[in-house]
């Protein structure tokens, strides 16, 4: 999926309130932002995706703190594990 149907996909899940699509989609863009060594733009993305996986209960919240927390964005939450 390349960027310009990354961002498509985006406003779609926004539209339809889909929470676990958005934490997936924003994972990819971060993901997408690391590979191009956008530091703040993946952990922007990172971010959203964290906060919309906390808000559906999603497993993936744990892994997505993590990854903040090896950038210095948020502190380890032992408790998600």
């Amino acid at each position: 999926m390349g960027r310009s149907e990354l961002h498509m996909a985006l406003l779609a899940a926004h539209g339809a309130q889909d929470e676990t699509a958005l934490a997936e989609l924003y994972a990819r863009a971060a993901d997408l932002a690391e590979e191009d060594d956008e530091e703040d733009a993946a952990c922007f993305f990172l971010t959203q995706a964290y906060v919309f996986a906390l808000s559906a209960g999603l497993p993936q919240a744990a892994g997505l703190n993590r990854r903040l927390a090896e950038q210095g964005r948020d502190d380890l939450q032992l408790d998600l594990a």
